[in-house]
């Protein structure tokens, strides 16, 4: 009679444990995703090395800033002359950069271009005239190099690109 009631008893509680252990299953298992605020996904950051304020410096000091990887900015003269830049296109005759690296590359477009100036850092200037292909001129630190009109029988020039070189 034991064995009878001890079956029993164990089948009941076999049978209340799977109870159990099922609903719960169901119960997590039908739980819907709920989907969360558009806020806490956030935005994708695509850097397409544009330089940044290039159309209110196009507009302010009539020179084109296209692109670059942050290591040559535009400055004010009188805080940074690491790279200057000699035009007839500005009223002071020149632009200067700030150099935030051992190297570094901007695009840009600064017509009438007559010299390239370097302090700490070697570079390479890029210039197109409106007839002929693009030259590159190779500006050693601490030095003046003329380029376009700034020598003899050169015509007028476009600095199309710098690139610090060490």
């Amino acid at each position: 009679m034991i064995s009878r009631v001890r079956k029993t008893l164990l089948a009941g509680i076999a049978v209340a444990a799977t109870a159990v252990v099922g609903v719960s299953t169901l119960t997590t298992a039908n739980a819907a995703p709920q989907p969360g605020a558009e806020s806490e996904i956030p935005p994708y950051a695509v850097e397409d090395f544009a330089y940044p304020n290039a159309d209110a410096i196009l507009k302010e000091k009539g020179i084109k800033l296209v692109q670059g990887d942050g290591h040559i900015m535009l400055a004010d003269c009188a805080a940074s002359t690491d790279i200057q830049v000699m035009t007839t296109q500005s009223k002071d005759f020149k632009y200067c950069f700030k150099v935030t690296g051992k190297s570094g590359y901007l695009a840009l477009e600064i017509p009438s271009v007559y010299g390239v100036q370097t302090e700490d850092h070697p570079v390479k200037a890029t210039v197109k005239a409106a007839d002929g292909p693009a030259q590159s001129v190779d500006v050693p630190k601490g030095q003046l190099k003329g380029v376009g009109e700034g020598v003899p029988g050169g015509q007028p020039t476009v600095l199309v690109e710098l690139r610090v070189t060490g």
